[in-house]
């Protein structure tokens, strides 16, 4: 027997979403430039460290350029590649969307100025920000307190809990800004939902339209956890805003349903 279901990831000519291939990068970064706005910073000159090289990784860097940042590495699970003068988006791009290659040929085709460091760990570059988008448990309590050691500001996860527990505690000792996954990443979800809002009114929307209701979406997710946090005691811990808010949000739910 099945069910009656709901499809998302259509094809455009069905009803498929525009800025769905981009949408996680995209958001996770909208995110990022929330928290670093509370303390009256920005993206804007920002040396940047996104590690994968997958549509979460490429979108993440394409969003990262447009807000000003400098991308300075990105890695596969081979190794991890590192431009001092930034990462050269369009070049990546024909590697691992076209080509089909490891980053390892980005140094090779691109030569001075790009390096290739096979294994190791990319999370060794010092940054300013970090935003680990490959894999879980990616990013390790050793990694975090590199990076600490190396003046960090703030964290983004952009894959499915790519940090440790202790990456995490490390991180929110230090005083470092920390977009937990679940809040972080949510814009490829949040898409999912737009494209079955953009079905139900029978409309083609935009990429423009889409990518401004996803950043709607991101800085409201952001808000919500900044200001759950205040609200119970622990101003700028991302990571218990997003817990409760995430709870209250579906007992809340519950409650009205009678569930509860």
């Amino acid at each position: 027997r099945y069910e009656a279901g709901v499809l998302t990831g259509k094809g455009l000519v069905y009803g498929g979403s525009r800025a769905r291939t981009e949408a996680t990068g995209y958001g996770a970064t909208y995110f990022v430039q929330s928290m670093l706005a509370t303390k009256k910073h920005s993206l804007d000159g920002k040396r940047v460290v996104v590690s994968g090289a997958g549509n979460v990784a490429i979108y993440t860097m394409k969003k990262v350029a447009e807000f000003g940042g400098k991308v300075v590495a990105c890695s596969d699970s081979n190794g991890y590649v590192v431009d001092e003068k930034g990462i050269d988006l369009a070049l990546i791009k024909e590697i691992k969307e076209v080509r089909r290659e490891r980053v390892a040929e980005y140094a090779r085709r691109k030569g001075s100025g790009a390096h290739y460091i096979e294994g190791g760990s990319i999370w060794d570059v010092p940054c300013d920000v970090a935003m680990p988008s490959a894999t879980q448990n990616e990013l390790t309590g050793k990694d975090a307190r590199t990076l600490v050691h190396n003046g960090i500001v703030a964290v983004g996860e952009g894959a499915n809990m790519p940090c440790t527990p202790d990456a995490v505690r490390i991180f929110q000792d230090a005083g470092v800004m920390f977009g937990p996954g679940k809040a972080a990443n949510a814009g490829g979800v949040a898409t999912s939902a737009l494209e079955m809002q953009q079905n139900a009114s029978r409309d083609s929307w935009t990429f423009e339209q889409t990518e401004a209701r996803l950043a709607d979406i991101m800085r409201n997710i952001h808000d919500r956890c900044a200001e759950t946090a205040a609200e119970f005691g622990a101003p700028g811990d991302y990571v218990l805003g997003a817990n409760i808010a995430g709870f209250v949000r579906v007992a809340e739910a519950m409650e009205a349903l009678g569930v509860i």
